[in-house]
């Protein structure tokens, strides 16, 4: 197996994005159409306000994809705030790779390596991104997030 370089990507928008049900962050799109990776592992890093968690208590993490230049709804594949229907009672388009909590005020968390190949049946689409809902009760911070990624070979020594 043989792993690229850590990449990471823009989060402008992500610093400060508020608690919302239909308000989230996108990444660009990743074209993996010369890299052709397998599989990409997303790490996301969120800075929580000083505010008690509350709503559903964490952070939505979900991916989108594309054959070309047309991407699931609502992503756009450009890095920026999106807007979705109420993720806490519609269903969605995208996939859900993993959550964050929330459980203390003032806190920053990391996730757990997440798959995006896994959400898409176990091959990594030819254009793909990442959408972050915050449902957490607490504004992130002005700084401190971030989101970064590896490709993944399978096969190769």
């Amino acid at each position: 197996m043989i792993y690229s370089n850590v990449q990471t990507m823009v989060t402008t928008n992500l610093q400060s994005l508020v608690s919302s049900a239909t308000t989230g962050w996108q990444s660009a799109v990743v074209d993996n159409t010369t890299t052709t990776y397998d599989d990409a592992l997303v790490q996301v890093v969120l800075a929580f306000d000083n505010v008690a968690p509350a709503n559903s208590k964490c952070a939505f993490v979900f991916a989108y994809s594309g054959l070309d230049t047309t991407y699931a709804y609502p992503a756009t594949g450009t890095q920026g705030t999106v807007t979705l229907q109420d993720i806490t009672t519609n269903p969605t388009a995208l996939r859900l790779i993993g959550t964050i909590p929330h459980l203390a005020a003032n806190t920053t968390i990391q996730s757990s390596c997440m798959s995006v190949a896994a959400a898409f049946g176990g091959a990594l689409p030819p254009k793909w991104g990442i959408i972050i809902v915050n449902h957490s009760g607490a504004a992130l911070k002005s700084s401190g997030s971030s989101v970064t990624w590896r490709g993944v070979r399978h096969g190769v020594s």
